[in-house]
């Protein structure tokens, strides 16, 4: 199997959370232990060394995560509010579809020295859940060292949100749609 053939295997869900809205459903990917394989392996090759995994929930954690583990480093959850015990920093943000925030537990990147974080997620659409992940990182004084995403609707101009917030940012897509 190739990395097109794994990235083949997104299937898109018209109407889906709500009318008007084209979901990319990865399930079929990672249902298939090569193709998630591939694309976590692809993930992981970064141009800046990475000590730390970030992924916004939910989908960002499924990848994130077997990257961590693939990568011998730790993986950081990016929650939904109200989701992390403790002391947590918060984002807001808009979506595609509505609006809702991003939350980080404050100790969350002090177990490793100069933390340098690789930040996941599934899609990147407008950009805003990617910057208030940015956000928080940098809050915690994390050094971001790339975005890498499954997807990313370039209509939607998320790319050149998160430029014109972070413009020496490393942002790869394994798909452009």
């Amino acid at each position: 199997m190739k990395i097109a053939d794994a990235l083949a295997l997104i299937r898109p869900i018209p109407d889906f959370p709500i009318p008007g809205v084209l979901f990319q459903d990865i399930a079929p990917l990672i249902a298939n232990p090569k193709a998630y394989e591939l694309v976590t392996k692809e993930f992981a090759q970064t141009e800046t060394p990475f000590n730390l995994v970030a992924g916004v929930e939910s989908r960002g954690f499924i990848l994130a995560s077997a990257i961590a583990i693939d990568s011998a480093v730790g993986f950081v959850p990016i929650r939904k509010a109200g989701k992390l015990p403790g002391a947590v920093i918060k984002r807001e943000y808009g979506l595609e579809y509505g609006s809702d925030s991003l939350e980080m537990q404050v100790d969350a990147l002090t177990h490793v020295k100069n933390p340098r974080v690789l930040l996941i997620d599934d899609v990147l659409a407008t950009g805003g859940t990617l910057i208030a992940a940015l956000e928080l990182i940098a809050d915690l004084s994390g050094e971001i060292c790339e975005i890498a995403v499954l997807l990313e609707i370039t209509a939607l101009g998320g790319r050149e949100r998160i430029l014109a917030a972070f413009p020496d940012l490393k942002i790869r897509a394994l798909v452009k749609i």
